[in-house]
Formats: C-alpha cells, structure tokens, sequence
C-alpha cells in the first residue's frame, strides 16, 4: 500500500547566484569568467550603495549615471547575444552555432566597452557636460545617441521588444512631428535638443525614474533579497499554515497569507509565485481543490504582493517622487485596498473549500504557532525595523539602510537562518541582478518621458484623452484602466505606471481626481495585466506549476482577483479608502467596501452555505455593486441621496443571508446532537 504524501511538504526555490556557479566550475573558460566579473560588479554595485545610503551620495548625475552603467553591463552580460545563458559555453552543436556564439561574445564585450566609454566621458568632466546644457558639443551629442542605444538594447535582453518599440515610437515622433497628425501634429524637435534632454538634462534617461531606483529601490530589493536567503521564505509560508491550516480550505488561505508576507519583500509577481507555489500549489491541489483554481488563487496573491505595503515593488517609490510627498503617505493610502483585495481572495477560497467539501487538516498535522515564531521571530522584527524607521522620520534609503544592516545580525539568533559569507555576497548579488529589468526599464521610461517633455506631448495628449471621453471620469477611468493593461502585456509594472502617469494622469487630476487616487488608479491597473488574459505572467507561471492550462487559470485568475479591477474605481470616486478625510469616513467606507466584495464573491462562486440560484446570484451580485458605487457617485448617477444605495444593498444581502446562516447552524446542531 502506498503512503500518501504528506500534506505540508516544503522545498526551498533559491536562485543561485552566478558567484556560486562560478565557484563550483573547474577551471576558467570564458563563461565562467564572464559569470565572475558579473557576480564581482553586482557585488560591487550593491557596496556602494550601501555606502552612499549609510554616508552620503556622490553628486547626483555622477551617481546615477555609475548605477546605469553597471547595470547596463550586467543585462549585456547576464543576457547574451546568442545564447540563452550568461552560463551557456561559446562553442555550440555545430560550426554554425559555435561561430554565432562567438561573434555575439565579440558583440558583447564591444557594447560593454561602449558603456566603459560613455561612463569615462560622464565622469571626466561632468561639471563641464552639465555647463554645456543647451550648447553641446559634437562629441555630446554622439555620447548621448550612444547611451540611448545601449539603453535600447539592453531593454530589449532584459524587458523585450514591446517596450523598445513603444519608446522607438516617442523618439520618432519628438524628431518628426510635422509627419503626423491630428494632436500628435507639431513642431519637430532637433536632434542635439532631443540628445540634450536625454543626456545632459534630468528630464530624460537620469531623470525621476533613475533617481528613484538608484536611491530607493534597490536596497529594499537588497533588503528583500538577503531577508529571503536567511529562510523567510519558509518561515513565512510556516506562520501562514499555523494561522490558518486548521480552518475550511486552510492551506488555500496559508497559500493567500504567506504570499502577503512575502509581497512586502518582493516586488515581483512571477518570482513570488515560483518561490511560494512551489509549495502551495501542490499542497491545495493534494487536498481536493481544482488545480486550476489552486493556480490561479497563487497567482492572485502572489500579484498582491506589489500592492502590498511597506514595499510595493518599485512604482511605489515613483509615486512618492512624481507627486513629491513622504514615501510613507503613499505607503498609509495603500494600506486599505491593498487589505481589501486579499480579504476577497480569502472570501473566495473558503467559499470553494466549503463548495468543494475540503476538509479541514487537523491540528496536529500543522506546524505550531510557537515554534514557528521561536525559530523565525528576528525576521519579523527586522520589518517591524524598516517601518518603525519609516514612520519615526528616516529617509526610505536610510531606513533600508538601518534595516539591511540590523537584519544581517539578526539572521545570527538562530543556525536555521545565519548566513555565512557566500550566502551574504550571494544576496547581494541576487538583489541586484533583480533590479537589473527595473533599472533598464526606468532608464527607457525616462527616454519617453523626455520625449513628452520636450515634444509637448504630454499637454496635448491630456487635453484629447478629456475630449475623448468628453469630460466623463468614468469613461476616462475606463480608458486609462484599458491602457494600462494593454501596456503592461509588453512592459514591466513599473514602466506601465510612469508611462500612464506621464501621459494619463495628468487628465485624470485636471478632471477633479485627487493626486493620490490618479496615481493610484494607474499603478493598480499596471499590476493587474499579470493576472489579465491574455498575456497573464504570474498566472501563467503558476499554472506550469500546477500542470492546469494556462489560459484557463488566467481566466479564473482574474475572477478571482475581481477586487483588483473594482477597488481602484471606488477609491477614485471615494478617497476616503486611501485616508483622505475623517477617520470615521474610512472606516465606514472599507467596512461597506468589505460587506461589497463578500456579496461579490458569493455571486462570483455560486455558493453559501450551500448552491446559489442563479435569479438569486445576480439580486446578490447588484446588491453588492450598489453597496461598493460612493454616495457622491450615487448622487450623480442615479440622483439618490448617498447611502440609500448602501442601505437597500444591505437590506437585500441581508435578506440572503441570514436564513442560509440559520439552516446551516440547525444543521450543524442537529448532527452534533445525533
């Protein structure tokens, strides 16, 4: 008879830094020591950012322009031409693959070189090249079409070729604008002033975006990184099933759970579903539940984490820069729908566990709560060090920094988690190969911003989206959530949100929308493309997982995270969500919200306390949009007072529910008494 797998069985997901590959390889062939150089500049990299954080920074476009160049010889490097792996050896199955191989090597240390050669003339004299703003030289001018190259191409490897396109568009368009029409019609712009604003001036390549991830984001990626090494992976996931294991569809809500906890270290989707699924997945599968469904409730989490504060990935940094308030601000606004968006996820998981009949793990099969947190509490406290900093008044680098340094003592309290020195240079490597997509991402960001700067795109562009939907928020909103899903099928989140906030939210904000919600609005419609068909990355990634069919966990995927579609429209309408007025308006606001999106999911899963009717699903799935539309919008679109939407919503759930509760609680009652 064969013995059944156990139910909790973890499998630690590391990604290997190339130092440790370089390490175990025998001799020194090219690869290797390409692997090497790589490993030794990431290294590298993240020191001095250590440094700068801890002791100042360098003059700001001497600063920025060393981060870009490191990173832009790391994407060249880590993603070779002709090869699918910086690990992959030069000679190939034939003469033919050998020759490719070899001449994309040649190509490569040439492109480096080019970096080495634009970052020598930066430095050299950069008080000199900032002197020539408005004025430069020949050779400016072939630097900096040199730089927008490298940028180009090393997007390419590292992001794709959607978002090369995109910005191969804007450039165009700012140099030939009198061959257009229609809005996009207008002056052209010389090349030297295009180069100018791009190189020379903050508005393009070292511009917002730049400055954000070279001073923000990649230490708390470094932070995240080394938390991960020291095993808050499992640690995690751990204290997720020992909250919840023992309740209906338990490992599904540890799943949601750990994958929040995780979500405030890691801003990545795709890279929380590998870490955390890897595990999940096949435990919510083993108990019964659908692997579809499995997959796509990891997905959604796992998406949720850059949503999730004090981190939130990169945007929110970007946000805190471009509206020119506290990072915390933009951390307390998060706080609320990011809450909402895991509550429905966790509404939706027990309603199929209950559907389903999954039955509950007994306790005893669970990790204890004490033990848990005796083993791992030092990892907990090392963010409960990056917040408290935070909210006490430290800058976010200062505080990452702080919070970097007090974590890698922390990690010595107990063997499970204390990291030796290759572990340590190891984190640090993996951080920064991680911010390696971000940093290539924000730098061609900051060419299309340039772009809009200096065509006066972004004026015109705002003044016809208003047009457009002729003054109508909710038509505009539609439009901007549509937009920025279609970009981020191509572009990662980060790039979706500074391209709409340069182009979008301007209109939003010029409408009537409050800055915060404007901003808002655009991030969570650039973090929703991961679980939206049809190119939907996390949920892809988790159906490999689950063995499910992609598409179709895509499609649950987006059922399943309906909050993060319907959330960013109620906080625009009702900023109350982010913490803009009365506390009590808050409250009140995320308590209907929650009422709302229960409703919502019960409509969605056809079940509570038994099979929902169909006439019965679509009175329930009204009366919670009627609950979630604002009283200001119940105003202006139905002409009722503010909350009759709300009471006669609350009337119908009501109505609902309270006799399945009363049949269930009979019934439970009556199998307890025989």
């Amino acid at each position: 008879m064969n013995t059944p797998p156990p139910v909790f069985e973890y499998n630690e997901v590391r990604d290997y830094a190339l130092l440790e590959q370089a390490i175990v390889k025998r001799g020194m062939n090219a690869p290797t020591a390409v692997m090497l150089t790589a490993s030794i500049l990431a290294v590298a990299l993240a020191l001095f950012h250590l440094y700068a954080a801890g002791f100042g920074t360098p003059e700001s476009h001497s600063f920025r322009s060393t981060h870009l160049s490191v990173m832009l010889v790391l994407a060249l490097l880590v993603k070779p031409l002709f090869r699918a792996s910086i690990r992959d050896p030069l000679t190939g199955k034939d003469a033919r693959e050998t020759l490719l191989r070899r001449a994309g090597f040649a190509a490569d240390l040439l492109l480096v070189g080019l970096v080495v050669l634009v970052e020598v003339y930066i430095l050299w004299d950069v008080e000199g090249l900032q002197a020539r703003e408005g004025d430069l030289a020949p050779s400016d001018v072939w630097i900096g079409l040199i730089l927008i190259g490298l940028v180009l191409e090393a997007t390419r490897r590292s992001v794709g070729w959607t978002m090369v396109f995109i910005t191969g568009f804007f450039i165009v368009h700012t140099l030939y604008t009198d061959y257009f029409f229609g809005f996009l019609y207008g002056p052209p712009v010389r090349l030297e002033r295009l180069v100018d604003v791009q190189f020379v001036r903050t508005e393009g390549i070292f511009g917002i975006p730049l400055l954000v991830v070279s001073t923000y984001i990649l230490l708390f990626i470094l932070f995240g990184a080394i938390l991960i090494r020291s095993g808050a992976g499992r640690f995690f996931i751990d204290l997720a099933v020992s909250l919840t294991g023992h309740r209906v569809g338990g490992p599904a809500k540890a799943a949601v759970v750990a994958s929040a906890f995780l979500g405030t270290v890691s801003g990545s989707a795709t890279a929380n579903v590998v870490t955390t699924g890897s595990f999940t997945i096949p435990m919510m599968q083993r108990l019964g539940y659908r692997g579809r469904f499995a997959a796509a409730v990891e997905a959604c989490a796992s998406s949720g984490g850059q949503i999730t504060p004090p981190i939130m990935g990169a945007a929110a940094f970007i946000i805190a820069e471009f509206m020119g308030v506290p990072y915390l601000t933009v951390v307390v606004a998060a706080i609320l729908p990011a809450l909402l968006y895991f509550i429905t996820i966790y509404f939706m998981v027990h309603l199929e566990a209950d559907k389903s009949g999954i039955k509950t793990v007994p306790r005893d099969a669970l990790p204890r709560f004490g033990a848990v947190m005796k083993r791992g509490w030092h990892l907990l406290l090392s963010l409960v060090v990056l917040v408290g900093l935070l909210v006490y008044g430290f800058t976010p680098m200062l505080a990452a920094f702080w919070a970097i340094l007090v974590l890698a003592g922390l990690s010595f309290i107990s063997a499970a988690t204390r990291m030796s020195a290759t572990d340590l240079l190891a984190a640090l490597e993996t951080g920064v190969r991680s911010t390696i997509p971000v940093t290539v991402a924000c730098a061609c960001a900051g060419i299309i911003i340039g772009c809009v700067f200096v065509s006066g795109l972004g004026l015109k562009f705002t003044n016809e989206v208003i047009g457009l939907a002729d003054g109508n928020l909710l038509v505009l909103l539609i439009l901007t959530g549509l937009a920025a899903i279609f970009l981020g099928m191509g572009i990662t989140t980060t790039a979706v949100y500074i391209t709409v906030a340069a182009l979008i939210v301007p209109a939003l904000i010029k409408i009537g929308v409050a800055p915060m919600a404007a901003h808002m609005f655009a991030f969570y419609y650039g973090v929703v493309s991961t679980i939206t068909p049809p190119v939907a990355l996390a949920s892809f990634a988790a159906a490999a997982i689950a063995g499910s069919p992609p598409m179709a966990t895509a499609v649950e995927s987006a059922r399943i995270g309906i909050a993060k579609y319907l959330v960013p429209f109620i906080f625009v309408y009702n900023p109350a969500l982010l913490f803009e007025g009365p506390v009590w308006l808050t409250a009140y606001s995320g308590a209907v919200a929650v009422i709302g999106l229960w409703g919502l999911s019960v409509a969605l899963e056809g079940w509570y306390h038994g099979a929902v009717q169909s006439v019965m699903r679509l009175a329930v799935g009204a009366a919670s949009i009627a609950l979630m539309v604002p009283p200001l919008a119940a105003s202006n679109w139905f002409g009722v007072p503010g909350y009759a939407l709300d009471i006669a919503g609350g009337a119908v759930l009501l109505v609902f529910a309270v006799p399945r509760i009363r049949a269930r609680r009979d019934s439970v009652g009556q199998g307890a008494a025989g």
